[in-house]
């Protein structure tokens, strides 16, 4: 280990997440099998285009708009027009009293939440997180010098398990990272669950004298495919939240890294926890979002690319696999299948996988070992292809 650099950096530079080795190692593959052959589930990596908005607006700007001003600085925390759009579109969509002065641009949601966790932290501070999990969490939350405190779901249906939730609160408890849709359950929070959280955190902050958030990672927001489901915007149920919104999911834009964090009018010391958010985002490095995705936000916000298509592979993914005798989670949104390993030792199960050149990631690090992640938003072709090799995969185990 050399003595010129941070240890804690070299670990994280020198091994990749477990996602993405599986992802380059499926580059690999490819290129000794071909494309055809290779079933990489590995990423959550949008396949399906940006909605004509995004090609028209962007157009119309290169063509049209002022270059100096397209390709220049914004204002460190965003452009002041484009965070009014985004307040409107919030007001619009939610009812949330919301103004430009409550936003703050971002290179997409991980730099909304590393902002937010070092806008908020303190010394000694926990957060709490949810699993299964967003692996990163756990690196973003150590990145601002808090402590991790990780509670399991109900495995019956994914929902906030309280008692043991309940009992993860202290006295350092900052904030609670939650995701919903949630990767990589694909499960929504109901409202029922968010008002009992919301009651359970304003007890918490009175027994404890301080202020507690709920930092919503919100990338998956409008990716839900059943009428009957619905997304609580959690804002209007818990005054003390931060939303960390990406267009990178929605909009199918997730290399051009755009995003905000919205900081609800009503929190306690909202001027200071904004102050906070903008002093984090230069600390960081994170000012002046890029400037050309910026200015497309203000024609594009609220759309979708057509969503459709996961539904059809969800739903492709889930009818097969439960033929073939894997127990699966239906997700109600974002485009990852949870799916029960057909042995206790998910890593193993997942390195099985691979002699069939199913490239499927094992849960262990999302916080829930015996379980792997699948992620839908790819080819449905290419998911049809797959399908013989999950059979023979579940043979193997269930004969």
């Amino acid at each position: 280990m050399s003595k010129i650099v941070s240890e804690k950096m070299y670990e994280l530079g020198s091994k990749r997440s477990e996602i993405r080795e599986l992802f380059e190692y499926g580059k690999k593959r490819i290129a000794e099998v071909g494309a055809e052959n290779v079933f990489d589930f590995s990423l959550g990596n949008p396949s399906v285009p940006a909605p004509d908005c995004v090609k028209e607006t962007l157009a119309d700007l290169i063509l049209n708009g002022d270059p100096v001003s397209l390709h220049g600085y914004t204002s460190a925390q965003g452009d002041a027009v484009v965070r009014q759009a985004c307040a409107d579109y919030i007001q619009k969509t939610h009812g949330c009293n919301a103004t430009a002065n409550d936003f703050y641009m971002t290179c997409g949601a991980a730099a909304s939440l590393t902002i937010s966790l070092s806008a908020l932290a303190q010394e000694g501070d926990e957060v709490i997180i949810l699993a299964p999990y967003f692996p990163e969490y756990k690196v973003f939350i150590a990145q601002a010098g808090m402590n991790c405190v990780e509670v399991k779901c109900r495995e019956s249906d994914f929902q906030i398990d309280f008692d043991a939730f309940e009992k993860a609160i202290t006295a350092h408890t900052k904030a609670v990272i939650i995701n919903s849709p949630n990767n990589p359950s694909g499960a929504v929070f109901s409202e029922k669950t968010i008002r009992q959280l919301a009651t359970i955190l304003e007890e918490a902050e009175k027994k404890y004298g301080h202020s507690i958030f709920i930092i919503a990672d919100e990338p998956y927001r409008e990716l839900v495919y059943d009428a009957e489901i619905t997304v609580p915007f959690i804002p209007n149920f818990y005054k003390n939240t931060l939303v960390c919104y990406s267009f990178s999911k929605s909009l199918s834009l997730p290399g051009e890294r755009i995003g905000y964090i919205f900081v609800p009018p009503c929190c306690d010391e909202h001027d200071a926890v904004y102050f906070a958010v903008c002093g984090a985002g230069r600390s960081l490095g994170f000012v002046c979002a890029p400037s050309l995705f910026q200015k497309l936000v203000p024609a594009c916000i609220g759309q979708t690319a057509d969503i459709s298509i996961y539904k059809k592979n969800r739903d492709l993914l889930c009818n097969a696999l439960t033929a073939y005798g894997y127990r699966v989670v239906r997700p109600d949104g974002a485009f990852y299948l949870f799916v029960k390993a057909l042995e206790d030792d998910s890593r193993a199960f997942c390195e099985k996988a691979k002699a069939h050149d199913l490239l499927i990631v094992a849960a262990d690090s999302f916080g829930f070992p015996g379980y792997v992640r699948i992620s839908y938003c790819v080819s449905t072709q290419m998911i049809e292809r797959s399908l013989p090799a999950f059979e023979m995969l579940a043979k193997e185990y269930l004969k």
